[in-house]
């Protein structure tokens, strides 16, 4: 750290971790599971890391250090704004929600979002202001089994937008199991009974980012896929042994492929389909999703699909392969830049390690993996988590935002601007 061997620079660090170690003991992590905590600020860490989060996407290793120190996530604000009375618009201004469109092309072209999620509020709130445009619809679908609390704030944010509502009908979600896939299929049947029009829909978990602006992913639907699906996916290779539906064990990757949940199944598929494995992300035409609710193939598979393992991977892909299905792309394998996932298994050949830590075999991103993730091709990364790494979502969230507004086509909104006024003065790019 040779940048910040100076006197005064090195009482600061030593003034961040006494004020940590201060507001720790003074303020311990509740007991009670369902009460989201509220963290302290550290100034010297800056509550507007600009200059922090520059050095992070170059790389400075100055930087990876300070980071250890600014782990503090800032909730309080977003907290403050959902647990407390207030009109929409302090809401909608004081979150920095984009209120127009940023540009004609954008305003004509509608998308849909499916966002499920089940805690970290925070989290969600940012993911959601991300992808906020007022020309897009969003369904969002709240597990069953989260705390009260919890929904109560969902609920009070999604009060304040129109576009933006709670799924009519929600499950109780398991891992791997058929509720994962009933979720979405119920925001699909909200969607397309809905008053707003979209082109199409994306499908989201609230540990997803994006790291592509709405103007991008518009320009890469149409560019690449227009009037397609996006669901990569292959047949599974006679080569591959992986679990069966009864084992419950997770599915992992299988060099650059994911090796499919299932390798045999209870029933034998209906309609004599060709089952496919691939991604639970999708990109879907409106006109697909018509498809999906009302085909009698889709109805039976979907039924099917309630005794198997992970049914989310099979499900799309397997109905985009035929070939009478809208928007059909049945000689397509892997290709679709929807997720950027660093897997374990793909470590030294499709990325360069995980710089947070894996769970499930999936990278938890860390402050050092935010130059890999703006670099990506991808529309959206997977997986962040607010309680470990809050630094990596503020820095994306800022860059992420920049990036939007200097796309923009419009008058430029002052509420719409994250502030940039910092506390931190460390020299991180000598």
């Amino acid at each position: 750290m040779s940048q910040l061997r100076a006197t005064k620079s090195g009482l600061t660090v030593c003034a961040v971790i006494c004020i940590f170690i201060f507001f720790y003991l003074r303020n311990p992590t509740p007991a009670e599971p369902e009460e989201e905590p509220v963290y302290p600020e550290v100034v010297e860490c800056g509550f507007y890391p600009d200059e922090l989060c520059s050095a992070l996407f170059e790389g400075k290793g100055a930087a990876l250090q300070i980071a250890k120190f600014c782990k503090i996530p800032h909730k309080s604000k977003i907290h403050a704004h959902l647990h407390t009375t207030g009109n929409c618009s302090r809401i909608s201004h004081g979150l920095h929600f984009i209120t127009r469109p940023l540009s004609a092309e954008e305003g004509n072209f509608s998308l849909a979002y499916i966002i499920t999620i089940h805690k970290e509020l925070a989290m969600f709130v940012q993911l959601l202001r991300a992808i906020y445009v007022p020309q897009n619809v969003y369904c969002i679908h709240v597990d069953e089994k989260a705390p009260k609390k919890f929904k109560t704030a969902v609920q009070t944010l999604v009060n304040c937008f129109e576009n933006v509502f709670i799924s009519s009908k929600r499950e109780k979600v398991a891992y791997a199991g058929f509720t994962r896939l009933q979720a979405d299929i119920n925001c699909m049947k909200d969607l397309v009974h809905s008053k707003f029009q979209w082109n199409y829909v994306i499908n989201l978990c609230g540990q997803d980012f994006p790291i592509k602006t709405n103007k991008e992913i518009i320009h890469y639907i149409r560019s690449k896929w227009n009037d397609k699906n996006i669901t990569p996916g292959v047949i599974q290779p006679p080569h591959i042994k992986s679990k069966t539906s009864q084992s419950h064990l997770k599915s992992i990757p299988e060099g650059h492929t994911y090796a499919s949940p299932n390798n045999r199944f209870k029933d034998k598929p209906p309609h004599n389909l060709t089952i496919y494995f691939g991604s639970a992300y999708y990109v879907l035409t409106r006109k697909f999703v018509e498809f999906i609710l009302t085909d009698i193939r889709a109805k039976d598979m979907l039924q099917w699909s309630k005794d198997i393992h992970s049914p989310e991977q099979h499900y799309w892909v397997t109905l985009n392969r035929l070939k009478d299905a809208p928007g059909a792309t049945p000689n397509a394998g892997w290709e679709g830049d929807v997720r950027a996932i660093k897997w374990k298994s793909e470590e030294g050949n499709a990325h360069d390690g995980c710089k947070g830590h894996y769970v499930e075999d999936i990278c938890v991103y860390g402050p050092g993996d935010l130059p890999w993730l703006i670099q990506s091709p991808s529309l959206f990364a997977n997986k962040f988590e607010l309680s470990t790494d809050p630094l990596v979502v503020t820095c994306l969230e800022r860059w992420h935002r920049r990036q939007a507004l200097r796309q923009a086509e419009v008058p430029i909104e002052p509420h719409w601007h994250f502030q940039q006024q910092s506390h931190f003065s460390m020299r991180l790019h000598r």
